[in-house]
């Protein structure tokens, strides 16, 4: 156990939205006493509703639970229109372009921009509730505006992240049956523009009869090819809406959005979350871990195309009436002060980033924040994965001069929102760990049999109660759901949802989070399934058989190591003539996209396997760390193969 803990200040405490650990018993305590009437109490006071709702939590069909039936809101509504009669003049989105271009919109600015957009998704193309919307998108404001517009007309969006390939949307175009795409003909990245329509146009080749048009937001002014009768300038477009559109009133439970992530499976998961549960924990999160108040400006350095930007950068400050600040650029450009430098111009006051980034900030510049005046920071966030005590550290006292609470936040696309977490002017730190779950989040570790594990050991992180803000089903596969989620472990002879992370309590009671169980690897803090990953391997025409593992690396957490079997006819051929990697990674980049390329891959002349033909991951992930076999290899088809794979990773120095 770490021994070494970190009080909250004074000085946040005395103001903190949550005061003092005695404050969060007893919200925890009040929860669990009584748990819908907690949660009707907060949906009550938190959210503008049309029609108030009639029943708190529906159990009938569990685990397709339902919140809040009978109730009637609308997010764009709750995240910009209600405040508009108090805030209007105040600043919601703060934008800051990779090149330094900046954009300030307040809140009567961004919902004259959100009705005009959802007049033109309905006047234009015909987007009506429930229709599907992807959007491949760069970080700028647009992006915002077009995923709140779907909000306030009651289409359904799905944000795909502006660096995966053709492929990959396309995937997730066909799987949501999208009737309108909403891209960008490109940004900017490191001082140089690159390109995101022609990689739409590829993707609409085949397979997206669904499609009927194509939005285009003109941001970097590069050429690109305009397809008659399809494509569409939303610059240009917009001009000719209204200002004033109606919302759509939605129940609690209509979907909001779709967001697709990696699984232990090729396909990926169509993740379904609701309307009301999300924006309540999205806001209720802002303001008991954010601690945000109402002259904050917060800074979330994520992306729109994960969960973290749906969250965190757009919903759940704009729910909160924040300031939200989107960075369309990369925290090492044009050096390792950018972060810091805007930190210092825009005076910020909550910063929230993944380990990942912290690890490359101290790497390149670890002397950089001296530089800046960062005393406006009040609280630092972690997200994405565990961090590591040096760069919490550093963290903690370099970014925030020892004196900021650091929130290290555990949570998942399928939670909504944070689920374990301190909070920074209550919860004691203990670098490294998630601490305690939130007030009304029930969580356990328990074992193989649904005993809670004894202290110290590790067990699996499940949710034993169902919460607003969690998943509703898989988009399309509702069995899918229930196998994924709750096909796993059991309290009391009854399913509850496993995260996939393994977990340990401390005789303190606080929660470290142990990595992930299943065939699913933690690449920068996004979810890289090693069955998507294989698929786009086996598609190289030399490589017989597969299997990828994640290893830890000193900047991403981890990085994706495989193992390769090649086909008899080019064993005798060197990796090295032919190139196989640099190839393999190629076609990675074109089915997955750049975040999924292997930092490792090492040609073995087979793979441990049992009779049965199940590939033992077990030990091939043991190899890439460099640890000592400790499995049963006596049930491989070819125990002596394990040997042979860990002298060609030895030799290669890997």
């Amino acid at each position: 156990m770490l021994k070494e803990v970190y009080y909250p200040s004074e000085a946040l405490s005395k103001n903190a939205t949550i005061k003092s650990m005695d404050e969060y018993r007893a919200l925890a305590e009040e929860a669990s006493r009584d748990y819908e009437g907690f949660w009707a109490k907060y949906a009550k006071e938190k959210i503008d509703w049309f029609a108030p709702f009639t029943r708190v939590l529906n159990e009938d069909n569990a685990p397709f639970y339902k919140w809040f039936e009978g109730g009637k809101l609308n997010v764009a509504h709750q995240c910009v229109g209600r405040h508009i009669a108090t805030k209007k003049n105040k600043a919601a989105i703060i934008f800051e372009g990779d090149n330094g271009d900046q954009r300030i919109i307040t809140y009567r600015e961004l919902w004259y921009e959100i009705n005009r957009a959802a007049n033109m998704f309905k006047n234009q193309f015909g987007i009506q509730k429930g229709d599907r919307v992807v959007l491949y998108m760069p970080m700028i404001s647009e992006a915002a505006i077009s995923m709140l517009a779907c909000a306030k007309i009651g289409a359904i969006h799905s944000v795909v992240f502006g660096g995966f390939s053709a492929e990959a949307l396309r995937d997730r175009i066909i799987d949501a049956e999208a009737k309108l795409v909403i891209t960008a003909d490109g940004a900017f990245r490191k001082g140089s523009p690159y390109m995101l329509k022609p990689v739409v146009d590829k993707a609409l080749e085949h397979g997206c009869e669904c499609v009927k048009a194509v939005c285009i937001v003109e941001r970097n002014g590069e050429d690109i090819e305009w397809i008659a009768g399809r494509d569409y300038a939303y610059n240009e477009l917009i001009k000719n809406e209204s200002n004033v559109c109606e919302d759509e009133m939605m129940d609690s439970e209509d979907p909001l959005f779709l967001l697709y992530t990696s699984g232990s499976t090729g396909k990926p998961k169509g993740v379904q979350h609701s309307t009301a549960g999300y924006i309540l924990w999205a806001q209720m999160t802002m303001e008991w871990v954010f601690d945000i108040k109402d002259n904050d400006t917060y800074w979330c350095t994520a992306d729109v195309g994960w969960i973290t930007g749906h969250t965190y950068i757009v919903y759940g400050p704009l729910a909160a009436g924040a300031t939200t600040v989107m960075f369309e650029g990369v925290p090492t450009f044009p050096d390792a002060g950018r972060c810091w430098r805007m930190v210092e111009e825009y005076q910020i006051n909550q910063f929230y980033t993944a380990p990942t980034a912290i690890r490359l900030l101290h790497k390149m510049g670890a002397d950089e924040p001296k530089k800046y005046d960062l005393s406006s920071l009040r609280i630092l966030g972690t997200v994405g994965e565990p961090i590591d005590p040096p760069a919490w550290k550093w963290y903690y006292e370099e970014i925030g001069g020892s004196k900021c609470s650091i929130v290290d936040t555990y949570w998942q696309t399928e939670t909504g929102g944070h689920m374990i977490s301190p909070l920074p002017g209550a919860t004691p730190i203990k670098p490294a760990c998630a601490t305690f779950p939130l007030p009304g989040i029930i969580t356990e570790v328990i074992d193989e049999e649904g005993n809670p594990t004894p202290i110290g050991e590790k067990g699996f992180m499940c949710v034993t109660k169902p919460w607003p803000s969690m998943i509703r089903t898989i988009w399309g596969d509702p069995d899918r759901f229930v196998k994924s989620y709750f096909g796993d472990c059991k309290k009391d002879g009854k399913p509850v949802y496993f995260t996939g992370d393994g977990a340990m309590i401390d005789e303190d009671g606080y929660v470290t989070i142990t990595g992930r169980t299943d065939d699913v690897i933690n690449v920068s803090g996004h979810r890289m399934g090693t069955a998507e990953v294989e698929a786009a391997v086996k598609k190289h025409s030399h490589v017989a058989a597969v299997a990828v593992v994640g290893k830890p690396h000193p900047i991403k957490g981890e990085g994706i190591f495989a193992y390769i079997v090649l086909k008899e006819t080019i064993k005798d051929t060197t990796a090295e003539e032919m190139d196989i990697a640099q190839d393999i990674n190629k076609i990675i980049k074109e089915e997955i996209g750049a975040i999924a390329v292997c930092d490792s891959i090492v040609i073995v002349p087979d793979l441990p396997k049992t009779r049965s033909g199940k590939i033992m991951r077990r030990i091939l992930r043991s190899i890439a760390k460099g640890e000592a076999i400790t499995q049963d290899t006596s049930t491989l088809e070819d125990p002596s193969i394990v040997k042979k794979i860990e002298d060609i990773v030895n030799s290669d120095d890997i």
